[in-house]
């Protein structure tokens, strides 16, 4: 679709995309519609469980249960659906159908077809089950309704519509509150008690926001023909949990997203039984944090990040997890009311900053074919954790109480001034937050995009509102990684280690298999190429500096990536390449005692950040790699032996700093041992050789009636 030039869209706001406008107020329905079926299923149960406070927290519990529940169930095969069926049609289903659902209740009431109690439970987990099938079809249309640099403002007024319409719900309950006592005796039929006006007021929101989809004909379709065949929906869900597992930035994303709502989710495990009891708040005072939750996401996903302008992303997801922490353990530290009321604020902030950024890498760097199951994925497993954390945490904390009661003989504990009343709470909180920070700085180490620029200079930068020097590569300071479809593999290691002789029988054995496979070299793949190796090269130049050395590697890499790596990743190739960036890590940087920082962040301009998924080192004493050469061909084979030490050194210490993306072999073995170990490693993470599409439009033929 076309979008208005960036001039334009940068004094407007992504409102003003009208694709996207629609959609907004379609979730805005849709969510308000989520939140006041709670307040009013919540009320309705509790009313129905009778006088008893046991039962009363039971049957509200079951509510929540019934809406958590399906995350457990569903979670993944509603990502499948997404990225495999009409999403336009996924979402006007969903809401058509939670409509139905909640007119049901009103009429339960009224004809008693079934116990009423558990109709609700019913009727919340097949409407959780519709909104779990609708959200990640939403998250993944988002992307095609805005351009990427408005992106993150776009799912900004998403995240914060989603939880926004929280207290809108509530106030809205209450108006119907009101107007149901001046209707109240209006009709035998119509029911105006206050649950019924807001479950009808709930089944108009869904209606709008269907009518809304249905109007909104720029999604894209995803169908398939009933007369072909279509990838199945078990495949569809394996292929999808296989690219997170292999995806660096979508898994470390996953696994930072999960552990700061873990520790969110002890904040509601514990907060009502911590403010009303150990701070005496009372629910009042529970209110009151609620809220400050809210205000503080609303905070962290509109002020944090426009203040943060222009800082990395990636670097922002885990800095805004460790941050978090630091509020969460003063909550625990600090029993006072007022003080915690401000540290929610700030701790709904940093989550809320967490969230839009986490939500925002996922739409930019997620192939639109997959996008739709990491959405699920995420969706799901955050509320499975808030579930079983809010479940468990207190027991938890009660064990930590029943501990510091065994050896006090109180569960109580004075440290100065400060008395602790049920110390298990504060005690958890604070093992929550370790948790947090220690995800965070996990999450942080690997999705950093700008390494070697110290973290506090761009901090420095963000907050006094500086221009930040633009990375290739780069929007808005997180990676804009280009669309690939193809396979990207280096071959590394010393002098006579074999990977050319690899490096042939690899592609040959790719090609058998089906592949579009592309051989290629350092340096002197492309035409300049061959000029610059032959200045690299020539015995003739050993008196080329180190630093002119360096950044002819770099501008022959350059060249090589825009004219052959990068078009053939594209078109979906499986690309190998004899040498690549970490040659010069190794070579220019550890081999010619330059620092190494500063060689990887020239090669990361050259790239663009291109790194393969995989990077096979062919491992040897350069003493025997060099007796394999019959004479010193280059400069570099010409070096002294030490030098070529320094070069091994160099190539393990990459290897051990990330194992995952390297397979180091002993080059010393025969040439067909080595050959099988790299196609064992290398058939895992291959794609089907026969495009997805094509595949779903091929796999079976239809029958000939003539």
């Amino acid at each position: 679709m076309n979008f208005r030039s960036p001039s334009r869209e940068r004094r407007s706001s992504v409102l003003s995309i009208r694709p996207f406008r629609r959609l907004w107020i379609a979730t805005s329905l849709s969510s308000l519609g989520d939140w006041l079926s709670l307040v009013a299923l919540a009320s309705l149960a509790s009313s129905l469980a009778g006088n008893g406070a046991a039962a009363q927290y039971s049957a509200v519990g079951g509510v929540w249960l019934s809406s958590l529940l399906p995350a457990l169930v569903l979670g993944p095969l509603a990502g499948a659906v997404a990225d495999r069926l009409d999403r336009r049609v996924n979402m006007i289903v969903g809401d058509v159908v939670r409509a139905a659902l909640y007119l049901s209740i009103p009429l339960d009431l009224t004809v008693h077809f079934a116990s009423t109690l558990t109709w609700i439970y019913v009727v919340q987990f097949l409407a959780s089950c519709a909104s779990l099938f609708w959200t990640p079809a939403k998250d993944a249309s988002v992307p095609n309704l805005v351009p990427p640099d408005r992106l993150e403002q776009a799912n900004q007024y998403s995240l914060f519509t989603t939880f926004g319409t929280a207290p809108i719900a509530g106030i809205v309950f209450s108006l119907l509150s009101l107007v149901s006592r001046a209707l109240e005796g209006l009709s035998h039929y119509f029911t105006t008690n206050p649950v019924n006006l807001a479950l009808y007021f709930n089944a108009a929101t869904f209606v709008v926001s269907a009518l809304t989809i249905y109007a909104l004909r720029e999604i894209p379709k995803r169908q398939f023909s009933t007369h072909i065949s279509a990838p199945s929906v078990a495949k569809t869900i394996w292929e999808g949990w296989r690219f997170i597992g292999r995806t660096a930035v979508v898994r470390w994303l996953v696994i930072g997203m999960v552990g700061a709502f873990a520790a969110g989710g002890v904040v509601v495990g514990l907060g009502q039984p911590y403010i009303t009891h150990t701070l005496h708040g009372g629910n009042a005072g529970w209110g009151v944090v609620f809220a400050a939750i809210f205000v503080g996401l609303a905070g962290g996903m509109f002020l944090g990040l426009r203040i943060l302008s222009g800082f990395s992303r990636r670097r922002l997801f885990g800095l805004s997890i460790v941050s978090a922490a630091i509020p969460l353990a003063l909550i625990a530290l600090i029993p006072n009311l007022v003080v915690t009321v401000l540290l929610t604020v700030l701790l709904g902030a940093c989550a809320g900053v967490a969230y839009v950024t986490g939500y925002t890498i996922v739409g930019l760097e997620v192939d639109d074919n997959t996008r739709g199951r990491t959405f699920a994925f995420l969706y799901s497993a955050i509320r499975v954790i808030l579930f079983a954390v809010i479940a468990v945490a207190p027991f938890v904390a009660a064990g930590f109480t029943a501990v510091v009661h065994g050896v006090s003989g109180t569960g109580n504990l004075r440290i100065g001034h400060v008395n602790y009343e049920g110390i298990g709470y504060n005690c958890v909180m604070l093992l929550a937050a370790a948790i947090a920070v220690w995800v965070g700085v996990i999450s942080y180490r690997q999705m950093d995009d700008r390494k070697g620029v110290p973290l506090r200079e761009d901090l420095a930068s963000a907050v006094r509102g500086e221009e930040f020097q633009a990375v290739p590569g780069h929007v808005n300071g997180y990676e804009a990684a280009p669309v690939r479809h193809g396979v990207f593999i280096a071959l590394e290691g010393g002098e006579g280690a074999g990977k050319t002789t690899q490096a042939r029988l690899l592609a040959i054995w790719l090609r058998d298999q089906g592949y579009d496979v592309v051989t290629t070299r350092e340096p002197g793949a492309t035409k300049i190429g061959m000029r610059l190796r032959a200045v690299l090269l020539d015995t003739a130049h050993r008196g080329l500096s180190a630093r002119a050395e360096t950044l002819l590697y770099a501008a022959d890499r350059a060249e090589h990536v825009s004219s052959v790596i990068l078009p053939a990743l594209e078109r979906g190739a499986v690309v190998v390449t004899d040498r690549y960036v970490d040659s010069s890590l190794a070579y220019q940087g550890a081999g010619r005692n330059q620092p190494t920082a500063e060689v990887a962040k020239l090669n990361e301009w050259a790239t663009g950040g291109l790194v393969p998924e995989l990077t096979v080192l062919l491992d040897m004493p350069p003493a025997n790699g060099l007796g394999r050469r019959a004479r010193s061909a280059d400069r570099l084979e010409a070096e002294p032996l030490d030098f070529h030490e320094r070069v091994r050194r160099g190539f393990l210490s990459l290897a051990s700093a990330e194992p995952e993306r390297y397979l180091v072999l002993d080059a010393s073995q025969p040439p067909e041992d080595v050959s099988r170990a790299i196609q064992e490693r290398v058939r895992d993470m291959l794609p089907d050789p026969i495009p997805p599409m094509a595949e779903a439009n091929t796999g079976s033929f239809p029958a000939i009636l003539d």
